[in-house]
C-alpha cells in the first residue's frame, strides 16, 4: 500500500520538508553536528532553572565553573 504524504496527516509536515529539502539532506549526508554545543546549552540552562529566585550573577557564574 503506498501512499502520497500529502493526502494524509502528514501533509503539513511533508509540505514543510519540502519547501527545505536542501537542508534536510545536508542534515543527513554531513559528518558534522552541533550535538557538542547542544549539550552545554542544555547544562547551563538546567543550572539556572535550579538557581532561579536564588541568586544572582556571581554565584551563577560560580556554580558553572564549579560544574565545568
Amino acid at each position: 500500500m503506498d501512499r502520497d504524504a500529502t493526502d494524509s496527516e502528514l501533509a503539513s509536515l511533508a509540505a514543510g520538508i519540502g519547501r527545505d529539502i536542501a537542508a534536510v539532506r545536508a542534515a543527513i549526508t554531513q559528518p558534522w553536528s552541533t550535538s557538542p554545543v547542544e549539550g552545554q546549552i542544555n547544562r547551563l540552562k538546567t543550572i539556572k532553572r535550579q538557581m532561579y529566585g536564588r541568586s544572582g550573577y556571581p554565584l551563577l557564574r560560580n556554580r558553572l565553573l564549579a560544574a565545568a
